[in-house]
């Protein structure tokens, strides 16, 4: 089992602000802008009744950015549902399984580090904390942005995907189906579908999301975003990077552009990732 360290939701260039850890230790994932996709931020719920839109306005952002410094408006903005694991988001099918999908140099990346069936995704983000004021939830004044562990998805089946390939139903409402210009790319626009289970713990859904905890944190205690406290006994000879010299003094230098950091199959790392999940699961 490999274990794929997948970067998702805003950022600086991608949204432009953090995701919130909320006062009871969710950790929500915006996705990030997309005006060819077809869901709003209006469209996603969370678990309280609220709406996506409706905590990203308490919040204070009334624009996004589109990754090319474009500011869109926060009312009417689309976004790219991708990974897709929260269940509660949107109305589900009874068949509704939790769906990542992946094109282009990030695919190419993937394929070329062989992502198989059960490799797991451990997905990050950029995220903040949050707290109340005067009834309202608000990003907490000089705390840091962090790069966190948010969900988690072991792979059940690969699906390639054009106009060619038989779909379930079910899936045809995600974005990488949905889209007529992604179904155009013959070459490696691909679906990855959880597992029922974890192969590791039949008890645990194949995806899931996490309460925030400190073991999620990959951002070194004092440190920037970027700079991570991962124990060089488990992965300073496992794990792939972008950085061309990432070990340095007392913390690991990831890259700043790079969405996937594949870790080779080893009994530490698999250890250390299903610890993690058992440890820190939550739905």
């Amino acid at each position: 089992m490999k274990v794929i360290l997948s970067r998702k939701g805003f950022d600086s260039k991608y949204g432009g602000k953090p995701s919130p850890i909320l006062p009871d230790g969710r950790l929500v994932s915006f996705p990030i802008p997309n005006e060819k996709d077809t869901v709003s931020y209006d469209d996603l719920n969370l678990e309280d009744g609220k709406t996506y839109f409706d905590l990203m306005n308490e919040l204070g952002i009334d624009h996004v950015l589109d990754g090319k410094n474009k500011r869109i408006p926060l009312l009417g903005a689309h976004c790219h549902l991708d990974p897709d694991i929260y269940r509660s988001v949107l109305p589900r099918d009874r068949n509704w399984k939790p769906l990542f999908g992946q094109i282009d140099k990030a695919q190419s990346h993937l394929k070329n580090m062989w992502g198989r069936v059960d490799d797991l995704f451990l997905f990050f983000g950029l995220f903040k904390r949050t707290g109340y004021r005067n009834g309202k939830i608000v990003f907490v004044q000089n705390t840091p942005d962090l790069h966190i562990i948010f969900g988690y998805m072991q792979i059940g089946e690969i699906k390639k995907v054009d106009f060619l390939t038989d779909l379930d139903e079910w899936m045809q409402y995600h974005p990488h189906v949905k889209s007529e210009e992604r179904k155009m790319d013959k070459t490696n626009n691909t679906l990855y579908v959880a597992r029922d289970k974890l192969s590791f713990n039949e008890n645990l859904s194949g995806a899931g999301s996490f309460s925030f905890n400190k073991r999620l944190v990959l951002t070194k205690d004092g440190f920037s975003r970027s700079m991570w406290d991962l124990d060089p006994k488990i992965f300073q000879d496992s794990i792939i990077s972008h950085h061309p010299k990432p070990w340095k003094e007392g913390y690991f230098q990831s890259a700043s552009i790079g969405q996937e950091f594949v870790i080779q199959k080893n009994d530490k790392t698999e250890n250390w990732a299903k610890d993690l999940i058992n440890s820190s699961y939550t739905s």
